[in-house]
This record gives C-alpha cells, structure tokens and sequence, in this order.
C-alpha cells in the first residue's frame, strides 16, 4: 500500500453562511414550475435546456432531460426524494458515445446541510471490457467538519476524517481522506492523505510500479492537490463576494441564459 500525503490552506465556508447559500439556492429551485415539458422562473422566462419528460416537478419520480443545442451527450436527472426538512436526493445519468456515467446525490436536512453523500458508476461503451469500468463512494460529514475546525490549537484530530472518497477498479483501490484544522485570517488547514493499493494478485505489480515512480507519482499528488485548492480558494472567494440578491440574479442569469452555438464548420476546441 503507498500513502501520499498533503496539507493545503483553504478559505473557510463557516455552517452559517452555508446553511444560508443553501437555504437559497433551493429557494430558488422551488420558485420554478412547469408548464408541460418546459420549466419557468416565476416572471414566466423559461429555464434554458431543460424538459421535464416524467413526473411531477420536484417530487420524487421527476425525470429531467438536459441537453444544450447541438450536443450528442445524453443527460437525464431523476428526482428520488425533495424533502428540505429530511434529504434531497437526485440521480443524474451522462451517456456519451465513449462513457456512461451514473451519479447519486443525497443531502440530508438541506436547510441546514448535515451529511452529503455522493456515489458513482463510469463505464465504457459497450463491449469495452472491465477495464473501462471503475466506481466510487464520498461522504461529507459536516457536523463532524466544523467539529473539527472548532478544536483547539495542538488538539488531536479525530480518527475518523470528516470528508472520506473510495474508488474501486478493477487493478486497484484508492481511499481519499480530509482532516481539516483552523487557521488565522478566515481559513482552514486541510489535511489530505490518499491511500493506493492493488487488488488480489495485482498487489505486488502495483506496489512495485509507484515505488519505482515514486517521486513523479507524490509531485504529481502534491500538483493536483495544490490545483484543487486553487480551485476552491477562486470559487469560495467568489461566491463569498455575491450579496443574496447577487447570488440570485446570478441564479438567474445560469438558469435563463443558453450558450452561444458554433458556427458551422468550426474547428473542434
């Protein structure tokens, strides 16, 4: 088994002002309604791209199909449950000529967000082998983050991280696992750790294969790391500046407007 470990300064997302993003961000779903297929924000603009094929508008059974002028992706999203007092829960399926992907999100007492859980399935197109397949797990357990951010100084993290992904294939197995501890000036430390092993008698070639790439494989581990970061540090940052009437005209302007189409015969980006 390899360990990589890492550890990265994030701007911090504190449990008020997420319970408040949330809180309107699902607001603002439940002010769309339908009208036949088509969804519509409360001044009657429809929301771009989106046809409600089966169901009820958010109630469970809901099936949604998203797709953009001139895509060949094939995306659908199912409703399971759309309680904000318990869980909201989606399923959303990507079907494209070189992968299928199954997603499953479920997010319990979205008001005020207590565990996010996250599964997945990718697959080839058919006929591509096992080799093309692989599947995952992530669960956020938030009371348990800001549990940990609310620990003082030098104290001993708990022994179960917070934020925890697995991803199986079929050469190996990878555990994802973040510890995150408060920091001067509004953020949070997190500490990342990935574990990486082979499964049944790919064991030994996969040990052998990163200790040979070793130094790569860790550099490499650190780079994506430090991009994530990255990442989250640019959108948190944004998403902190907007004011709510900011975060929902920009709600809105997300919902209504549809990307530009390419002119025919332009070269593929």
């Amino acid at each position: 088994m390899t360990v990589l470990r890492h550890s990265v300064s994030v701007l911090a997302l504190e449990p008020d002002r997420l319970q408040e993003l949330t809180k309107l961000i699902f607001d603002f779903a439940e002010s769309t309604r339908a009208q036949g297929e088509q969804i519509v924000l409360e001044d009657g603009r429809p929301v771009a791209d989106v046809r409600l094929v089966k169901g009820r508008h958010l109630r469970p059974g809901a099936r949604y199909e998203l797709a953009e002028a001139g895509a060949t992706d094939q995306v659908a999203v199912l409703v399971r449950e759309w309680q904000r007092r318990s869980a909201i829960a989606v399923e959303q399926l990507l079907v494209s000529d070189d992968v299928t992907v199954r997603t499953a999100l479920r997010l319990r007492t979205p008001d005020r967000p207590r565990l996010l859980e996250v599964e997945g399935q990718v697959r080839g197109p058919e006929g591509s082998g096992a080799l093309r397949r692989g599947s995952g797990k992530a669960r956020l357990d938030l009371a348990a983050w800001w549990a940990a951010t609310d620990l003082a100084p030098g104290a001993l993290p708990a022994a179960r991280a917070p934020a925890t992904a697995r991803l199986k294939h079929r050469l190996g197995k990878a555990h994802l696992y973040l510890w995150p501890r408060r920091a001067d000036g509004g953020r949070w430390q997190v500490d990342v750790a990935v574990t990486v092993r082979g499964r049944w008698l790919l064991r030994p070639v996969v040990a052998v294969a990163l200790m040979v790439a070793g130094r790569p494989v860790r550099r490499g581990f650190r780079s994506e790391v430090e991009q994530a970061a990255d990442e989250w540090n640019r959108s948190i940052g944004e998403l902190l500046a907007l004011t709510p009437d900011d975060l929902r005209a920009e709600l809105t302007r997300q919902a209504t407007e549809r990307p530009p189409e390419e002119p025919m015969g332009a070269p593929a980006s």
